[in-house]
């Protein structure tokens, strides 16, 4: 008999009592007296201390960091399950100003570490309690070296929280009271956004038609404090790359996810020589489905064969199933996170939109955020943000520190668990047409890969440059952002999203700048490491987990070359890559000759 699963998470494990928690309470109260602590010790300890002295440091600022993490973790799932949870927000408020104090800290161990003698910076890198972090604390003395000083970065880093996150924030909350009127049996409903972006899924092309069409309205609604808020984030960071004399508005995405400039340029060009199967494959949808061309809600839409729904508790059985095949122990770990109620996945109103997951550090667990209505995107997308909690637990046992890893390779681990499970569903069904839609969506998922992102990362290179000058007003980005959109899908559509921008609301994360091309990496990599895994067999997943430890302690391109014996600067990894999409893609196109 299947057991019926619990669709919300327990968030009581952490911290007991939601927004009202005493212990949450005391947690940011110690950590605040912590910080604030351990910010006098840097400053009283010289630079010339010996290395037993600033180890010690070292290991007490990763243990503030991930109590800090730990709350923040969980401020943020208060404020997605409940967007009207006002003391959540409250909170986020708090964390949001303790994180710039300990970005201060941060900022005055840099100092410290650049000016170390060149003798006392070895001997501390020789210390045997940090050499699973010494790449970490060379990564943060060469940024240090780009810098400006301590006292202007810790400015900056106190004026993030109300003249930079705040405007995010801000963002969020304008989603929150959002709603979008929804006719069903009779009835019309308010839907969320979250909601309301899972039915511009649904199969029937008259149901994504007339949802879109509220969603543009609701979104021009909005367009006014959602252009003031895209262009008060922007100009705020454009403000600093100034004052640190960097030109290129790539230099900290890149720098954050720990790879060149050649590197994303090498990966863009590839792409865009490999886009002509999947043109070929839009219009081939377009046939299939009746549509003509297709508009920009038919693209991630499922083909009207492939209207089979799933269950929550048959998209956990199956993805535990498929893990299996690869690894055991990535099943295990997908069963006990399911069945321990890890996952918020239940299909309610006043949920944030998106998915997500995010990691406890203290509790040594994670847990993820998701709404789950039963298609198989939805299937993929648990299996995507399980992918995530996994590589989350495989490093367990490693300092915070080398625990770091950016969202190009996060992403790498969650599109290598959405490829196992998507192509066991293709040869898991007998019925050509399921077996078709599954394809499709394979095929659907590249092409959102190198077109739906390819136009976000030309949107956003495009409205920095132009922000340069000034600001941009909801008309004229809603037209820039209809030509990145034409440009990314060599126009192969009739009917675009001009609102784009303000309903991705990645645009509008202040954590990581540029939230669209890791993404793509990602993805690629995942092709790469996925085609080593099935010429390997079962032997690969060591490999694999070993890959995956190392991703918060080199570059992308030191982790290509050890784990890999390739050279992601040169484009015939990323050729190798993109092929395995394109096999896809004329696979498809080939079963559909004749329909």
């Amino acid at each position: 008999m299947t057991v019926v699963l619990d669709q919300t998470w327990d968030l009581d494990s952490i911290f007991a009592g939601g927004s009202d928690s005493a212990t949450l309470a005391q947690h940011l109260d110690a950590v605040r007296s912590d910080i604030e602590q351990l910010r006098r010790g840097i400053v009283e300890t010289a630079a010339t201390a010996g290395a037993d002295a600033w180890t010690a440091i070292v290991d007490r600022v990763q243990d503030v960091s991930a109590r800090l993490r730990e709350a923040t973790a969980f401020c943020g799932c208060l404020v997605s399950q409940n967007v009207k949870d006002d003391k959540a927000k409250l909170l986020i408020g708090r964390t949001s100003q303790l994180g710039a104090s300990l970005s201060a800290v941060g900022i005055a161990l840099d100092a410290k570490l650049l000016d170390m003698p060149e003798d006392g910076w070895q001997s501390l890198l020789d210390h045997p309690g940090v050499q699973a972090i010494r790449f970490n604390l060379e990564e943060r003395r060469t940024r240090a070296m780009e810098r400006l000083d301590p006292a202007r970065e810790t400015l900056i880093a106190d004026l993030n929280v109300d003249g930079y996150h705040a405007w995010g924030r801000l963002y969020r909350t304008v989603v929150a009271r959002m709603t979008l009127p929804f006719e069903e049996n009779g009835e019309t409903v308010s839907l969320s956004m979250g909601q309301a972006a899972n039915k511009l899924l649904d199969a029937d092309r008259a149901v994504r038609a007339a949802v879109f069409q509220k969603w543009e309205e609701a979104w021009t609604d909005s367009a006014e404090l959602c252009a003031s808020a895209l262009n008060h984030i922007a100009g705020y960071r454009l403000a600093v790359y100034a004052h640190r004399n960097w030109t290129s508005v790539l230099r900290e995405p890149v720098e954050y996810n720990r790879m060149t400039e050649q590197t994303l340029a090498v990966m863009w060009d590839v792409i865009e020589r490999r886009k002509a199967p999947f043109v070929a494959y839009l219009k081939r949808k377009a046939r299939l489905t009746g549509a003509g061309v297709l508009s920009w809600h038919d693209t991630t839409a499922p083909l009207a064969s492939g209207t089979s729904t799933y269950s929550y508790e048959q998209a956990a059985a199956f993805i535990t199933e498929q893990f299996g095949r690869f690894s055991p122990a990535m099943a295990e770990f997908a069963h006990r996170a399911i069945h321990n109620r890890w996952v918020e996945a239940q299909d309610r109103a006043g949920k944030e939109t998106g998915g997500f997951c995010t990691s406890f550090p203290v509790s040594d667990q994670t847990r993820i955020f998701m709404t789950f209505s039963g298609s198989f995107g939805n299937v993929s997308t648990l299996a995507h943000e399980l992918g995530h909690a996994y590589h989350q637990s495989v490093m367990r046992g490693l300092p915070v520190m080398a625990k770091s890893y950016a969202m190009n390779v996060a992403e790498t681990a969650s599109t290598m668990a959405e490829r196992i499970v998507a192509d066991a569903a293709v040869h898991s069904v007998s019925d050509p047409g399921e077996r078709l839609a599954l394809l499709e969506d394979k095929v659907q998922q590249a092409a959102a890969m190198f077109m739906n992102i390819h136009a976000r990362f030309l949107f956003e290179t495009r409205f920095y440059e132009r922000r340069r000058q000034g600001l941009v007003g909801a008309e004229e980005l809603c037209d820039m952002m209809v030509q990145a959109q034409k440009d990314a899908f060599h126009n192969a559509l009739d009917e675009y999203h001009p609102h784009f921008w303000a309903s991705k609301q990645h645009f509008y994360g202040t954590g990581v700048p540029f939230y669209n091309f890791p993404y793509t990496f990602g993805y690629l990599f995942s092709n790469g490491i996925y085609a080593r895994a099935v010429e390997e067999g079962p032997s690969f997943s060591d490999k694999y987990v070993a890959l995956l430890r190392d991703t918060g302690r080199m570059t992308v391109e030191e982790l290509a070359a050890k784990h890999l014996g390739v050279d992601l600067t040169q484009p015939e990894f990323w050729e190798r890559a993109t092929m395995i999409a394109v096999a896809d893609a004329n696979e498809f196109l080939r079963l559909t000759e004749a329909l």
